[in-house]
């Protein structure tokens, strides 16, 4: 099965947080659900890393307009987890 390798990132606005996929030009077929492989690299992310405490750090320290990278995920088609770069930003235990 091919493998395909997501950016992810947190958006802050002034008036809320937006978890950010982007999404590799070349990416596989078998992607045929956008809003299905968005939610399946949101729930790798949040696998690996701890939500709430992540979310807290960026609302407090993050300015409106930028954005924090966690770094990658890659995943199959069905969801499997084959490799990941995911780092909570400094001051997350």
């Amino acid at each position: 099965m091919s493998t395909d390798t997501f950016g992810v990132g947190i958006g802050v606005t002034e008036t809320d947080l937006q978890f950010l996929v982007q999404v590799p030009s070349d990416i596989d077929s078998g992607w045929t659900n956008p809003e299905e492989f968005q939610r399946l690299v949101e729930a790798a992310v949040w696998e690996q890393l701890d939500q709430q405490a992540v979310l807290q750090q960026i609302a407090s320290t993050t300015a409106a307009g930028e954005t924090v990278r966690l770094g990658t995920v890659t995943l199959e088609p069905d969801g499997t987890v084959v490799d990941h770069s995911l780092a909570a930003p400094e001051g997350v235990e």
